[in-house]
C-alpha cells in the first residue's frame, strides 16, 4: 500500500501537466472556431472568447468565461457549446472542434451561420446533441455522422443541406429525435425509415424524399414501436396508404403529417391508432368518402386537416368530444352541412359544393372561434349568431346568402375578421361593425348593400369602452350600391392599410382626413361619383391608388403622380397634372368626342362600301386557298389598346350594332381561326402554317385586310432588330409577327335587329345604361376568339366597355346561363377584369357579355411584337412580376372554385407603365354547352396550352391542374420568348416548346433556351434557372403537377 501511494505521488505531476495541456488545446480550438464568426451583434462572443492575457493565469481551468461554453466540473474539459439565438453571422470550420474530444452538446441554432459539415465531426464520438437548425449551412450530410453512437438528438432543420441522405443511420441506436425539415435532401423514404431504431420524433418535411407510402411490416416495425411524431409533408411521396397490418404497429403515434405529397386512393380506418391526436393529410390526391370515425370519436383526434384532396359525398355528423379543429376545405363534398359541430373551435368547410340553409348554424356548439364556409352553395338569411361569443373569424364569402346583415354580428366580443363578400345581401351596413373594439378586417364586397357608410361616431359608444383608435385594418365595401359621402370620420381609422369602396354610388368631396391614414397601402375609390379635388398629404406608403371613373377635378398631388394614368382616368374630366406626366403617361388619356362630323360620316360610308367589296373578294380567295391547303393559324387576342391607336372597325355613325336577321355576326377581321383577333390599332398576331404559308392582314388605303405571302423566319425578316438567334444545332421557327396597318376607318356591318330588344342584366350596381344606349354606342372591333367576336363600345357618358358577342350554339339555356354568369360576375380582384353585365336577346344569336375596357396590350404583343416596336423588351424582373401576378389571380379564382379554363398570353393584359396584370376571359366555359367547352379546349390544344389529360378525355372539362399546365407553358414563353405553338427542329427532330425546354434541361444547356435579351448578363442567371424549374414542374403529369399555391410559393422564393 505504501508503495502504491508513493507511485501515485510520482506520476501526479505528469497527469496534471497532461490535463493542463489538454485544456489549453481546447481553448485554442475554441479560439480557432471563433475566427469563423464575422458578426456578433451582441458582442457576447467577441468580448468573452479571448485568450487569457495574464501570464499567471491557470490554463488548466475551464474557460467558463467564454459565453455559452460549459465544462465538466471535475475534469474542466469542454462538454457543451450553446450559442443559440445570438444573431451570429459567419462561415464556420467544424474541423476546429475536433480537439474537443469530450464535447457532448453543440447548439448553434437560430443564427445566420454557414459552412459545410465535415466528416471529421464524426470523430467526436462523445456528442449526444447536435442542433444546427435555423442557419444557412449547406452541402451534403457526411456519412461519418453515423459513427456518433452516443447521439440522441440531431436537428439540422431549416438550412440548405442537399444531396442524398447517407445510409448507415441504423448505427445510431440511441437516437430519439431526427429533424431534417426544410432542406433539399433527397433519398428513398422506405430505405431511410427501415434503418431507424427507437426514434420518437421524426421530421423529414420540406425536402425531396421520394418513394411509395405503402410499407411492409418489416420496413417500419423498428420505428413504429417507439415513434410518437411523424412529419413527412412536402416531399415526393406517392402511392396508396399503409395497410391495416402496418397501421396497427403505430400504437404510440400522436402526430401524423403527410401533407403536400402525391398520396392517392381512399383514406383507411385510423381506429388502430388509439393515441393519434393530430392528423394532417392536406393537398394530396385522396378520394372516396370521408371516414365517419374520424369525426365521430373513433380516434381521440384534436386536429384533422384533409383539405385540398378529392373527397366526395356528404360530410358526416361531427360529434367527437375531443376534436377541436376540422379542415376539410377544397374537396368535392356535397350535400348538407353537418347538423352539429361537436366541440370544435375551428371548422373550415370552404371551397366545396355544399348546399344548405345557413340557419343550420343555430344548432352548432357555442365554442366556435373560427368558421369558414366560403365558396359553397349556401342560401338563406344569416341568423343572429349570438351564441358564438368566442367567434373571432367568420368567412362565408362567395355563396348565395340573402337578406339583411344582423347588427349583432359586429357586437361579438372577440370578432376580428368578417368576410361575407360575393353574396346577395341587401339592406344597410350595420353601425356595430364600425364601433367594434375588436374587428380589424371587414369585407362585404360584391353584395347589394344600400345606404351610407356609418362611420359617424366611430369613436363614441354608449358603453364608452372603445379604444382611442379603432382596430379596423382592412375595409372592403366595393361592388355594392352604397350612397352618400365619405365622411371625415374616416380619419379616425388610423390603422387602416386597405380601403376599397369602388363600384358604389358614393358622392361628395373626398375628406382631407384621408391624409391621417399613415399606414394606408391600398385605396380604391373608383367607379363612384366623388367630386372636388384629391386631398393633399396622402401617405407615401401607398402601393395602390385608384380614383378613376369619378368626377374629380383640380391638380393631382405631386406624391401621387408616380401612379399610372389608369389610377385617375377614364373619368375625372377636369383633373390636371401640373407640368405633365414626365412622359410616363400615354397620350390616350385625352378623351375624344363621341360624335363625328357629318363629313366624317360621308367618308366612312364611302370607305365602307369599297371595303365591303374588297372584303368579300378576299374572303372568297382565302376560302379557296384554305380548301387547297391544310393549315392552321396560330394567334390570339392582342390586348385592348387605346382609342388613339385607331380605327379598325370604328363606327362613325350613331349605331354600334346594325342588325339584320342572321345566325351569327360575320367575321370582321378576315381571320380563319376562331382565336385570331385584331387589336384596335390593327396590329395582327399571325402564326405559322403547317403548309408553309402565312395569312397576314395588310390594310390598303381603303382599310381592307388583304394578302397572302410565304413564311420566312424572323431572322430573315428582321435580322438586326429581332434580338433572338437559334440555338446551335436547333433552328427555331419564328414566333408570331406583328404587322402594322394603315389607319383607316372601316364600317362594321353586323347582322341582327335594328335595336337591342332583349333584356340587359347588370352584375354590378355601379353601372347603369339602357340596351338602346348600348345599341347606338360608337365602337371598334377588337377581334374574334373561340367564344365569339369582341368589340370596344363607348357609352354616352364616356364609359368604355368590351362587348363579347357569343357565337351561336355555344351557350347554355337562359336559366343556367344566368346562374353561371352571376357566379363569374361575383369575382372581384384588382388584377382581374370584372364582368359588368350581360344581354339576353330574343334570338339565339343575341347573347352578349360586357366587361370593363382596359387600356393596355396583351402579354403576347409585349413578347412577340416585332419591328417597329412600341414597347421596350420586358426585363427579367418584369417578366417574373407578371408571372407572380398571374399566379395570384389564379389562386383567387381557384379559391372560389373557378378554373380559368382559357389561360394564354392573349388573355393577360398589361396595363400602365408598371405593366400591371389584368386577367380576362376567365370561367367562360361555365357558360358553354359541352360542345362549346370541347371547342375551347381544342383551340387551346392548337395553340399549345392544353394539358395532356384533356386531350384524351371523352368530355374534357377545364380544371385547376389544367390551368397550372397552361401557366407553366406561359412561364416558358416568358423565359424563351418563343410562342407555345412553335415547332422547333434540332438533333432530336421536330419538337414543340415544352419538349424543347425539357430537352435543354436534361442536356444541361438551359441557358440555350433563355431569351438572349435577358440572358446577356449574369445578373439573374440563377433566378432564370429557378423560374424554368418551376415551369417544368407545372407541365408534369397531372398526378405529379403542383397546385397553383405551391407554384406561387416557388416563384416568390426566387430572388432578383
Amino acid at each position: 500500500m505504501t508503495f502504491t501511494f508513493f507511485l501515485a505521488l510520482f506520476f501526479l505531476p505528469f497527469s496534471l501537466f497532461n490535463h493542463a495541456s489538454a485544456v489549453e488545446v481546447e481553448i485554442r480550438s475554441l479560439l480557432e472556431f471563433k475566427k469563423g464568426i464575422k458578426n456578433d451583434p451582441s458582442s457576447r462572443i467577441f468580448s468573452t472568447w479571448v485568450f487569457p492575457s495574464d501570464p499567471t493565469a491557470n490554463l488548466s481551468d475551464c474557460p467558463a468565461t467564454f459565453h455559452g461554453v460549459s465544462c465538466d466540473p471535475y475534469t474542466s474539459v469542454v462538454t457543451a457549446i450553446a450559442l443559440d439565438g445570438l444573431g451570429l453571422v459567419g462561415e464556420l470550420k467544424f474541423t476546429t472542434l475536433v480537439p474537443l474530444k469530450y464535447l457532448q452538446n453543440l447548439n448553434l441554432s437560430e443564427n445566420s451561420l454557414s459552412g459545410r459539415l465535415v466528416p471529421t465531426l464524426g470523430l467526436i464520438t462523445s456528442l449526444q446533441v447536435i442542433d444546427l437548425s435555423g442557419n444557412q449551412f449547406y452541402g451534403p450530410i457526411p456519412a461519418r455522422l453515423n459513427d456518433l453512437w452516443a447521439l440522441h438528438y440531431l436537428n439540422l432543420s431549416n438550412n440548405n443541406f442537399s444531396g442524398w441522405f447517407p445510409p448507415g443511420i441504423r448505427n445510431l441506436q440511441q437516437l430519439k429525435a431526427l429533424d431534417l425539415r426544410s432542406n433539399q435532401l433527397q433519398g428513398d423514404l422506405q430505405g431511410l425509415i427501415s434503418e431507424l431504431r427507437n426514434v420518437e420524433h421524426l421530421d423529414l418535411s420540406g425536402n425531396q424524399f421520394v418513394g411509395l407510402m405503402e410499407m411492409s411490416v418489416e420496413n417500419v416495425s423498428s420505428l413504429a414501436n417507439t415513434v410518437q411524431y411523424v412529419n413527412l409533408s412536402r416531399n415526393g411521396l406517392r402511392g396508396g396508404f399503409w395497410g391495416s397490418d402496418t397501421m396497427t404497429l403505430f400504437r404510440n403515434l400522436r402526430v401524423l403529417d403527410l401533407s403536400d405529397n402525391g398520396i392517392v386512393g381512399e383514406l383507411p380506418d385510423f381506429g388502430q391508432m388509439p393515441n393519434l391526436q393530430v392528423l394532417q393529410i392536406r393537398s394530396n390526391k385522396l378520394s372516396g368518402s370521408l371516414p365517419e370515425g374520424l369525426l365521430q370519436g373513433a380516434v381521440p383526434l384534436l386536429e384533422l386537416d384533409l383539405s385540398g384532396n378529392g373527397f366526395s359525398g356528404s360530410v358526416p355528423n361531427i360529434n367527437s368530444t375531443t376534436l377541436e379543429m376540422v379542415n376539410i376545405s377544397s374537396n368535392l363534398l356535397s350535400g348538407l352541412l353537418p347538423p352539429s359541430s361537436g366541440n370544435c373551435r375551428v371548422v373550415d368547410l370552404s371551397r366545396n359544393m355544399l348546399s344548405d340553409e345557413i340557419s343550420v348554424l343555430m344548432n352548432w356548439n357555442d365554442k366556435l372561434e373560427i368558421l369558414d364556409l366560403s365558396s359553397n352553395n349556401l342560401t338563406g338569411s344569416l341568423p343572429n349568431l349570438t351564441q358564438f361569443q368566442r367567434l373571432t373569424v367568420l368567412s362565408i364569402r362567395n355563396n348565395s346568402l340573402e337578406g339583411m346583415l344582423p347588427s349583432s354580428l359586429g357586437s361579438h366580443p372577440k370578432i376580428s375578421t368578417v368576410d361575407l363578400s360575393s353574396n346577395r345581401l341587401d339592406g344597410l351596413v350595420p353601425r356595430t361593425f364600425f364601433t367594434s373594439t375588436t374587428l380589424s378586417k371587414l369585407n362585404l364586397s360584391g353584395n347589394h348593400l344600400t345606404g351610407s357608410i356609418p362611420l359617424e361616431g366611430s369613436q363614441t359608444s354608449e358603453l364608452l369602452v372603445l379604444p382611442s383608435i379603432p382596430p379596423m385594418e382592412s375595409l372592403d365595401l366595393s361592388g355594392n350600391s352604397l350612397t352618400g359621402g365619405l365622411t371625415p370620420d374616416i380619419g379616425n381609422f388610423a390603422r387602416l392599410s386597405l380601403l376599397n369602396l369602388a363600384n358604389n354610388h358614393l358622392s361628395g368631396k373626398l375628406p382631407n382626413e384621408l391624409s391621417k391614414l399613415s399606414g394606408l397601402k391600398y385605396i380604391d375609390l373608383s367607379h363612384n361619383s366623388f367630386n372636388s379635388h384629391i386631398p393633399d398629404g396622402l401617405t407615401s406608403s401607398l402601393e395602390y391608388f385608384n380614383v378613376s371613373y369619378n368626377n374629380l377635378s383640380g391638380n393631382i398631388p405631386e406624391n401621387l403622380r408616380r401612379f399610372p394614368s389608369s389610377s385617375f382616368m377614364p373619368g375625372n374630366s377636369f383633373i390636371n397634372v401640373p407640368g405633365g406626366w414626365n412622359n410616363n403617361v400615354p397620350d390616350n388619356i385625352n378623351r375624344r368626342g363621341h360624335h363625328s362630323s357629318k363629313s366624317s360620316i360621308k367618308v366612312a360610308i364611302i370607305v365602307a362600301c369599297v371595303g365591303a367589296v374588297v372584303m368579300i373578294a378576299f374572303v372568297l380567295l382565302a376560302y379557296h386557298r384554305a380548301r387547297l391547303q391544310d393549315f392552321r393559324v396560330r394567334s390570339g387576342l392582342c390586348g385592348q389598346t387605346a382609342g388613339r391607336d385607331v380605327n379598325l372597325g370604328k363606327f362613325s355613325g350613331p349605331s354600334l350594332f346594325r342588325f339584320h336577321s342572321s345566325t351569327e355576326p360575320p367575321p370582321t377581321s378576315l381571320s380563319f381561326s376562331n382565336d385570331h383577333l385584331l387589336t384596335s390599332n390593327s396590329r395582327s398576331l399571325s402564326g405559322q402554317m403547317e403548309a408553309g404559308t402565312e395569312i397576314v392582314e395588310n390594310v390598303t388605303s381603303e382599310g381592307v385586310a388583304i394578302g397572302v405571302r410565304s413564311t420566312k423566319s424572323q431572322e430573315d425578316i428582321h435580322p438586326t432588330t429581332s434580338g433572338r438567334r437559334s440555338s446551335p444545332g436547333s433552328p427555331i421557327a419564328s414566333s408570331p409577327s406583328f404587322i402594322d396597318t394603315i389607319e383607316q376607318p372601316v364600317t362594321l356591318d353586323v347582322y341582327s335587329p335594328d335595336r337591342l330588344a332583349g333584356e340587359l342584366f347588370f352584375l354590378d350596381a355601379s353601372l347603369a345604361f339602357t340596351a338602346e344606349e348600348l345599341s347606338r354606342a360608337p365602337a371598334e372591333v377588337l377581334g374574334r376568339s373561340s367564344h365569339g367576336t369582341l368589340y370596344k363600345a363607348t357609352l354616352d357618358n364616356g364609359h368604355m366597355l368590351t362587348v363579347k358577342w357569343l357565337r351561336v350554339g355555344l351557350v347554355k339555356h337562359k336559366k343556367e346561363f344566368a346562374k353561371e354568369v352571376k357566379k363569374i360576375g361575383s369575382v372581384k380582384h384588382q388584377n382581374i377584369v370584372p364582368l359588368r353585365a350581360y344581354y339576353w336577346g330574343p334570338r339565339e344569336q343575341e347573347r352578349l357579355i360586357l366587361a370593363d375596357y382596359i387600356q393596355g396590350d396583351s402579354l403576347a404583343l409585349h413578347l412577340y411584337e416585332t419591328t417597329p416596336r412600341r414597347y421596350s423588351t420586358l426585363q427579367f424582373n418584369q417578366r417574373l412580376k407578371v408571372a407572380v401576378d398571374v399566379s395570384r389571380c389564379l389562386i383567387f379564382l381557384h379559391d372560389r372554385g373557378l378554373p380559368h379554363g382559357n389561360l394564354k398570353p392573349t388573355n393577360i393584359l398589361l396595363e400602365g407603365t408598371d405593366y400591371s396584370v389584368r386577367l380576362t376571359d376567365y370561367g367562360l366555359h361555365r357558360l358553354m354547352t359541352p360542345a362549346g367547352i370541347a371547342e375551347q379546349i381544342l383551340n387551346l390544344g392548337a395553340l399549345g396550352y392544353r394539358a395532356p389529360e384533356l386531350a384524351g378525355a371523352t368530355k374534357p372539362v377545364p380544371s385547376f391542374k389544367a390551368d397550372v399546365y397552361a401557366f407553366g407553358v406561359i412561364l416558358m414563353e416568358l423565359l424563351t420568348r418563343r410562342s407555345a405553338g412553335d415547332i422547333i427542329s434540332g438533333q432530336s427532330g421536330a419538337v414543340d416548346l415544352t419538349d424543347w425546354v425539357r430537352l435543354c434541361d436534361q442536356e444541361g444547356r438551359v441557358m440555350d433556351c433563355i431569351d438572349r435579351d435577358i440572358a446577356s448578363g449574369e445578373e439573374h442567371l440563377k433566378a432564370m434557372d429557378d423560374m424554368l424549374a418551376v415551369s417544368l414542374k407545372c407541365i408534369l403529369p397531372v398526378n405529379e403537377r403542383p397546385n397553383i399555391k405551391q407554384v406561387l410559393e416557388d416563384l416568390c422564393s426566387i430572388t432578383v
